[in-house]
């Protein structure tokens, strides 16, 4: 987990991260009443949402980036003080865009601007970073792909901010899907494949494995994408339900993959909190299965689809993300802490910095209320929804607390 990054980047965007988590949290509270009638695209909404996202699940991702790719890719990050400046641009923008999202859509397209920049910024960091790489790996693929899925994401979302805020130049619904499916599955998802790869393995000690589906896993899960996306502008049925099962396969070779890699471990107890990124796996395999039978049976309810999409969001990408936070931060901070001192003075160890009992507690109850939530979305009671998504305000505000007190120890 060491490398050349300055700690203090990485950081940054994580800590930014998880405040946002809670912020967004929060907004969605406030929105209960147009969640429990299914109306996902109003400005309340779209601001929760853009700050779950981007502010949380982006920058999280761009943080972990920045200390992961030296680790996976033996190269450094190519200009950390470029990274800084990246950061801030960031923050302001996604802050800009998502509050104006909330609160005056027509000019949320100039906090979209800033956004973009931020993210190209990022972007053309990595890829200094990457095409330094002496000899690629199957990282390389997905997160290559990654990042092309990432920069074709904020074109599409720039091109939706710009058709609320002026004239429309493409259509409208279209749009809205290409554009949750290249951020969604294409940047999170493949993401997460590729630095899973090198997660699990390290948290679990896991050694002598192949991979060998692992291309398999890039090659097909790009092509479903592909192929989803060109249904939504074709109004091709036969094609979309071809493409999730293609996805649907894409994410079972994957799925191979880690069931192997943990069948050769030597840590035969995982550690709590990765046990829940594992779990994540596994919602999104359903999810995916989900979404092809519903593709079958030419279920076509928005309502139904908008809690499927919510449901992958949260229970795969989002819970994935909190279950590999919580074993990176540590990670991190001793790192930088103790490192130096060990065998000079007394110092914590990993798992002194890691509370166990709390981790168990609080993805159990991020579980039950992203079930409760959901349940209570598909049947429309307003009751249920405020309940649970109240419950998941507080789960966010407690993993805040608890992750963010390992800096302090």
């Amino acid at each position: 987990m060491s490398s050349s990054t300055n700690i203090k980047l990485p950081l940054s965007f994580i800590i930014f991260g998880i405040v946002t988590f809670v912020l967004a949290q929060t907004i969605l509270l406030f929105g209960t009443d147009v969640l429990s009638i299914g109306q996902f695209r109003v400005p309340l909404v779209w601001s929760g949402a853009h700050f779950l996202l981007l502010g949380f699940a982006v920058m999280i991702c761009m943080g972990a980036m920045y200390q992961l790719v030296p680790v996976a890719f033996l190269t450094p990050i190519w200009n950390q003080t470029f990274g800084i400046f990246q950061f801030i641009v960031t923050v302001i923008g996604f802050i800009a865009f998502a509050v104006l999202l909330g609160l005056n859509v027509p000019y949320a397209v100039y906090g979209g601007m800033i956004a973009v920049i931020g993210i190209l910024m990022f972007i053309f960091q990595m890829l200094k970073t990457l095409t330094a790489q002496k000899e690629k790996n199957v990282m390389s693929y997905f997160v290559m792909g990654a990042l092309t899925a990432l920069t074709l994401a904020i074109i599409a979302g720039f091109i939706l901010a710009w058709n609320l805020s002026f004239s429309s130049i493409v259509p409208q619904e279209n749009m809205v899907f290409t554009h949750i499916t290249l951020g969604v599955a294409g940047w999170f998802t493949l993401l997460i494949f590729g630095f899973s790869y090198k997660l699990i393995p390290m948290f679990s000690l896991s050694h002598g494995f192949s991979m060998k589906w692992a291309k398999p896993a890039f090659f097909t899960y790009s092509i479903g994408l592909l192929m989803l996306i060109s249904s939504f502008w074709l109004h091709h049925s036969v094609l979309q339900m071809i493409s999730w099962f293609i996805l649907f396969a894409g994410f079972g070779f994957f799925v191979l993959d880690v069931r192997e890699i943990l069948a050769k471990r030597l840590r035969k107890k995982l550690d709590k909190p990765f046990s829940f990124s594992i779990f994540a796996i596994g919602i999104g395999f359903i999810v995916h299965l989900i979404a092809s039978l519903l593709s079958i049976f030419q279920v076509s309810d928005p309502n139904i689809w908008s809690w499927v999409v919510f449901f992958y969001i949260m229970g795969w990408i989002i819970f994935s993300i909190l279950g590999y936070l919580y074993k990176i931060v540590p990670f991190l901070w001793w790192t930088h802490k103790y490192s130096d001192v060990i065998g000079k003075e007394k110092v914590p160890t990993l798992k002194d910095m890691i509370n166990e009992k709390m981790s168990v507690i609080l993805f159990t109850m991020f579980f039950i209320g992203l079930v409760g939530l959901t349940i209570g979305g598909l049947l429309g009671i307003g009751f249920l929804v405020f309940i649970f998504q109240a419950l998941l305000t507080v789960t966010a505000l407690l993993y805040a607390i608890s992750v963010l007190r390992i800096l302090f120890i």
